[in-house]
């Protein structure tokens, strides 16, 4: 009864976050969850401490990631770049939607995904805006940059919230995780646009004008809090590689970079308040609230079994093992978010007892299933929440369907290719 119950918790939280009755918000519909959770005794207060501790760290990151996001796009610095990006690729869109998914590559590897897609975001908007992009070649570049931040947050620890509670839980040293990851990550990048030109590439015009663009310092609305928030995300992305080795919480750098630009935009008098209410801040009550409701399912054993599951998939090899894992982990996370699918394939490895190098495998397979299989839906990563949020407020709206037929084409090859680059590499 209690693993039917949590079921039905899950089904009816899934309901109120896709459907939205009576216009509920995705934060409301998760809280909603996580309170029958709680009601029915499905988790309990101690769990909701427990899961704080295993999501904290994350909270704060992103909160602050939003902060200098946010600020950073109202001193123009994104408008900044777009025209960069635009003048650099010559006049050819392709060659410029070719640009901007390396670049989103780069930035999801060393500023984290949910960073890289605060920043990446209004830079694809704004070239809709300055090349005056119609729906289809619009879509595409928003798309490409949507998808790209959660496929190339591979390589590093830093470069995923998941990364950093898998290394936590498993004890992953820094360099020794590069060392195998990085490779694989190259191979999903690779794939990712590969299948992103495939289904794209056809709704893009051939050339735009480069004459007719603006200087690209004209979209600078304060120089300062520009070169102080470039100098800001500069010392952040050192923060992140020196924190895991001295034991400092990811968070503690992130928030002081954002404190500090904070300060700098209201001794500058921009309108930093009213930028910070317009924050999607949304994003993070779903994740906590659709994290507790997925623990009530780990409660009702979902994890044990999920540990038997595993043990027989490598009984038939490690091709099985990390296709079978990742392919149902990468339903998982794109039914529940990819933070709380997570902590249920974590635990299932732990449960399922395998010697050390398969473990290694799986644990490496949870990690690209929840990155890169997340894309399936919207639900699956809050980059693409925060994504999703971000198109809202221009007037970009997609639809979950709409999103749902374009990221099964893209996602589907890049997982399974990575999955196998990730076999062929596996440590």
């Amino acid at each position: 009864m209690t693993l039917l119950a949590a079921l039905a918790v899950f089904a009816a939280t899934l309901f109120l976050v896709i459907v939205r009755p009576f216009k509920l918000n995705i934060a409301l519909g998760a809280g909603l969850g996580a309170a029958a959770a709680l009601l029915l005794g499905l988790v309990h207060w101690h769990d909701v401490w427990v899961v704080w501790q295993a999501t904290w760290n994350a909270t704060f990151t992103l909160i602050a990631l939003i902060i200098l996001s946010l600020l950073l796009s109202e001193a123009g610095l994104f408008r900044f770049t777009a025209l960069h990006l635009a003048r650099w690729a010559g006049g050819s869109m392709g060659r410029l939607f070719v640009l901007l998914i390396l670049f989103g590559a780069v930035l999801a590897a060393l500023l984290a995904n949910d960073g890289a897609v605060l920043i990446l975001t209004p830079i694809a908007l704004e070239l809709c805006e300055l090349l005056h992009l119609k729906r289809p070649a619009g879509l595409a570049l928003l798309f490409a940059t949507g998808f790209i931040v959660d496929a190339a947050s591979l390589p590093l620890i830093t470069s995923n919230l998941t990364n950093i509670i898998s290394a936590d839980q498993f004890k992953l040293k820094f360099a020794a995780y590069a060392a195998v990851m990085g490779p694989v990550d190259l191979a999903a990048v690779t794939a990712g646009l590969a299948a992103l030109w495939w289904r794209f590439h056809k709704a893009l015009p051939a050339r735009y004008a480069v004459e007719d663009l603006p200087a690209p310092r004209s979209a600078l609305n304060d120089v300062v809090v520009c070169g102080v928030g470039t100098g800001l995300l500069a010392v952040l992305l050192i923060s992140f590689f020196l924190a895991p080795r001295w034991g400092i919480p990811e968070s503690l750098p992130a928030l002081t970079a954002a404190a500090a630009l904070l300060l700098t935009a209201w001794a500058r008098r921009r309108p930093a308040g009213a930028v910070l209410r317009k924050a999607p801040w949304s994003v993070v009550g779903f994740s906590l609230g659709m994290y507790l409701v997925v623990y009530g399912l780990r409660n009702a054993g979902v994890t044990s079994a999920a540990g038997t599951v595993f043990a027989a998939l490598w009984e038939r090899g490690a091709w099985t093992l990390a296709y079978g894992l990742g392919g149902l982990m990468a339903l998982a996370s794109a039914l529940s978010n990819n933070l709380p699918a997570l902590l249920i394939g974590g635990l299932g490895i732990e449960q399922a007892r395998l010697p050390p190098h398969a473990e290694t495998l799986a644990v490496y397979a949870n990690i690209v299933a929840v990155n890169v299989g997340s894309k399936l839906t919207p639900l699956g990563s809050l980059a693409t929440l925060l994504w999703l949020s971000l198109l809202s407020a221009r007037k970009w709206q997609v639809s979950w369907g709409e999103y749902v037929r374009l990221a099964w084409a893209v996602t589907l090859p890049t997982l399974l290719l990575t999955l196998g680059a990730l076999v062929l590499l596996r440590p």
